[in-house]
């Protein structure tokens, strides 16, 4: 099976989480899931403890250093997956989201979208989202679909 990064904002609000889960389950009965909200428990415990620090330069350090430890563990698992699932829900496309985006892109990897929000949000009448964001899926060989369905179907279908 082939291992996929979940990029995508759904860990940060309580309203969101549900879909976040229903999704990792739907598609984790066709490939290896890497969701790094998985570890959000440890990082709350870990921004909580950092917040105690009164100091403020150690308390921006400390929040620093997390924020490194983070960003280095999602490098990491995008370089390990084969491709990369973004979710484009939003006014906007998320800007991690849209990063990691980036850098799997450069890494050479597949990339697909899925954008289950109704509203438009692209540069022009040409593109569902950002034009560079759509650019980067569908160079890749992915594509942007509208519903969990179809994301299966998509990646099912591909090689």
């Amino acid at each position: 099976m082939k291992r996929v990064y979940l990029a995508s904002p759904l860990g940060f609000a309580d309203s969101t989480k549900r879909f976040m889960h229903e999704l990792e389950h739907a598609l984790g009965e066709h490939v290896v899931i890497d969701n790094p909200w998985r570890f959000e428990t440890i990082a709350a415990e870990e921004f909580a403890r950092a917040e105690t620090i009164r100091d403020r330069v150690a308390h921006t350090a400390a929040v620093h250093a997390l924020n490194h430890r983070i960003a280095a563990a999602n490098e990491t698992a995008i370089q390990a997956a084969d491709w990369l699932i973004g979710v484009l829900d939003g006014v906007d496309v998320d800007s991690g989201t849209a990063a990691e985006i980036g850098y799997a892109f450069a890494r050479g990897k597949r990339i697909w979208g899925l954008r289950t929000d109704f509203r438009t949000t692209g540069d022009n009448a040409g593109s569902t989202v950002n034009l560079q964001v759509q650019y980067f899926i569908e160079a890749s060989g992915g594509r942007i679909v509208t519903t969990t369905a179809d994301l299966i179907a998509a990646i099912t279908g591909a090689e």
